[in-house]
């Protein structure tokens, strides 16, 4: 069975947003603006994409395995 994955792009800018923004784009693994990365599809993934949603942008994927 597939596991669920979120692919997660920073589309915004983190520059100027408050201190606890930036260490959750870094939590998530973001590093730089455009930048994309793989996470599981889970409640703490989700909570942090929540507290970035205007700095992101989402896409499910499903890997095989």
């Amino acid at each position: 069975m597939a596991e669920r994955k979120l692919a997660i792009t920073q589309v915004r800018s983190a520059s100027g947003r408050p201190a606890r923004h930036r260490r959750t784009l870094e939590a998530l693994g973001l590093k730089k603006h455009q930048q994309t990365v793989v996470q599981p599809d889970n409640a703490q993934i989700r909570g942090m994409i929540d507290t970035v949603e205007h700095l992101v942008e989402v896409h499910e994927v499903e890997e095989g395995s």
